[in-house]
C-alpha cells in the first residue's frame, strides 16, 4: 500500500495530470481578456462617453462567460459520446472475438518494443485481470488524463472567462475616457503578460514562448476591433 501511495504521489507531480482543466482555465480567460478588451476598445474608438463603453463591456463579459461555458460543455460531450460508443464496441468485440482481441493487444505491445512472446504473455496477464479497462486504455488510448469532462471544462472555461474579463471591465470604470483605448491596450498587455507567465508556470513550460505568443495575438485582436471602432466613425 506504501509503494502505492508513494507511486501516486509520483504520477500527480507531471504536469500532464493539469491539461485539461488547465486548458479550458487558460483558453477561458485569454479569451475573457482579449474579447472583453477588443470589444471595449472598439466601442471607445466610436464613443465620446463612458455609458456606451461600459454595456459593451458588462454584455460582453455575461454573454461571452455563458457562451464560453455553454460551447466547452457540448464540445467536451460530444468527445464523451464518441468516447462511450468506442468503449460499447470494445465490450460486444470481446465478447465476440476474445481471441482475435487479445492477437490485437499482442501487437500493439509489440509494436511497442515488446518480444512477440512477450507480448502475448502481457496481453494474456492482463486480459485475465481487466480485459475491458485494458483494451480501453491500450487499444483505445483513453485514460483518466484524456477523458473528457463535460462538466469541469465547462465550469473552468466559464469562471475563467469571468475572471478574465472583470480585469478590462476595472479598466473601463476607472480610466478616463479621452484615453480610454490606450489604457486599455496598455493594462490588457499586462493582463496577457501575467497570464502567460502563469499559465506556463503551471504547466511547467517556458515562460517567455508562452509570453509572446499569447501577447502577439492579443495586440492582433485589439487592433483590428480598434481599426472597426474608427472606420465606423459615429461617435456616441
Amino acid at each position: 500500500m506504501n509503494d502505492m501511495i508513494t507511486i501516486d504521489n509520483y504520477l500527480e507531480s507531471h504536469y500532464i495530470h493539469r491539461s485539461n482543466w488547465l486548458r479550458a482555465a487558460v483558453l477561458g480567460a485569454n479569451d475573457g481578456i482579449i474579447s472583453v478588451s477588443s470589444l471595449a476598445i472598439g466601442v471607445a474608438a466610436a464613443s465620446t462617453t463612458r455609458d456606451p463603453i461600459l454595456l459593451a463591456t458588462v454584455a460582453g463579459l455575461v454573454a461571452g462567460a455563458l457562451s464560453m461555458a455553454a460551447g466547452e460543455y457540448v464540445s467536451v460531450s460530444s468527445q464523451t459520446d464518441i468516447e462511450k460508443a468506442d468503449i460499447e464496441r470494445e465490450k460486444e468485440e470481446l465478447e465476440a472475438m476474445p481471441e482475435e482481441e487479445m492477437k490485437i493487444l499482442a501487437e500493439i505491445y509489440v509494436r511497442r518494443g515488446l518480444k512477440k512472446e512477450t507480448a502475448l504473455q502481457v496481453a494474456k496477464e492482463l486480459t485475465a485481470a481487466d480485459a475491458l479497462s485494458t483494451h480501453i486504455r491500450d487499444e483505445l488510448g483513453i485514460n483518466e488524463i484524456s477523458q473528457a469532462k463535460p462538466i469541469q471544462a465547462a465550469v473552468a472555461s466559464g469562471a475563467a472567462f469571468t475572471a478574465g474579463g472583470l480585469l478590462p471591465l476595472l479598466v473601463v470604470i476607472f480610466a478616463p475616457v479621452s484615453y480610454m483605448a490606450y489604457f486599455l491596450y496598455g493594462f490588457t498587455i499586462l493582463f496577457l503578460t501575467s497570464l502567460g507567465a502563469i499559465a506556463a508556470k503551471t504547466g511547467g513550460s517556458g515562460i517567455m514562448k508562452a509570453v509572446i505568443r499569447i501577447v502577439v495575438w492579443g495586440t492582433i485582436a485589439m487592433g483590428l476591433s480598434a481599426l472597426v471602432g474608427y472606420f465606423f466613425g459615429v461617435k456616441v
